[in-house]
């Protein structure tokens, strides 16, 4: 059996973007995963392939869970990667999303999977998003960096170049493939409180799904996403509240984020006509209201 199972195959995608989040090690607080399930619950994604997990996972590592079926038949969950497609008639281009647990072996093989299906599907654009403890409050704004090596992606979308050097994760390995293959890749990475580390964190999910939108130029309906990003400030305020020692902790991260945005020269605000572009754009992907 390939690696790479079929269910259908997408005819007719207009310049797709595919877009790869995956759980674990560059998914602190669940921001990145929990951001692209957002995008696929929210744009009506359909599944049309998986990636076989056999030759990827370690399963005394990511272990497989058992489930009892209507009539008492237990049955396998596998760890596994999806594939799917979301086609946004009224933006410029659809999506293919790449969504599952980090794999544990073989990641050259893997990544070579995902490019061969981007090459396939014709997709313009590869985007990876994850997210990373830092010492950030929880209280501020969340801060998204994007990142290309790519001079166009760069220049017109207003990214940075990595200067990382380190260990890396199946996104590092996925960007290396991409631009091997001449495709254009972006990752863009939140930085989630170390303090609350291990509660899934909405807000960053937020963060990124809006950084997505201007990256890729398609709008999505955040609300519900923005109601738990509200319902988790307000938990962990009062969280650190109850507890001086991590108040004062968290005052002091509050302090050094303002002396550092306070060093920074001012961002230029977007114009009024920028403004009124973005907003006509969310307007006609929506469409009429019925």
């Amino acid at each position: 059996m390939p690696p790479l199972i079929w269910e259908h195959r997408p005819d007719g995608l207009r310049a797709p973007a595919l877009i790869a989040a995956f759980q674990g090690w560059n998914d602190a607080g669940d921001a990145a995963s929990a951001a692209l399930s957002y995008l696929g619950a929210t744009l009506g994604a359909q599944r049309f392939a998986q990636i076989d997990p056999e030759d990827f996972f370690d399963f005394q590592a990511t272990r497989p869970k058992v489930r009892i079926e209507d009539g008492g038949l237990r049955e396998i969950d596998w760890p596994s990667v999806e594939v799917f497609e979301v086609r946004v008639p009224r933006a410029p281009r659809d999506l293919v999303l790449v969504q599952g647990v980090e794999p544990s072996m073989r990641w050259r093989s893997f990544s070579r999977i995902v490019v061969d299906l981007a090459e396939a599907l014709g997709c313009q654009l590869a985007v990876t998003m994850g997210a990373l403890l830092a010492d950030v409050p929880h209280s501020r704004p969340v801060h998204v960096t994007g990142l290309s090596s790519d001079d166009a992606l760069v220049a017109n979308m207003g990214l940075d170049r990595s200067g990382y050097e380190g260990p890396t994760g199946i996104v590092g390995v996925l960007h290396a493939a991409f631009d091997q293959a001449g495709l254009p890749a972006a990752s863009l990475w939140a930085g989630v409180p170390h303090y609350v580390a291990a509660a899934p964190n909405p807000k960053a999910a937020l963060a990124l799904v809006r950084k997505l939108e201007a990256l890729v130029g398609v709008s999505i309906d955040a609300g519900e996403l923005e109601g738990h990003a509200a319902d988790y400030e307000r938990q962990v305020s009062a969280a650190v509240a109850s507890d001086p020692d991590v108040q004062a902790f968290v005052e002091r991260l509050e302090e050094a984020a303002a002396e550092e945005q306070a060093e920074q020269p001012e961002q230029d605000v977007p114009s009024g006509d920028v403004i009124a572009r973005d907003f006509q754009r969310f307007l006609r992907q929506r469409g009429p209201e019925r």
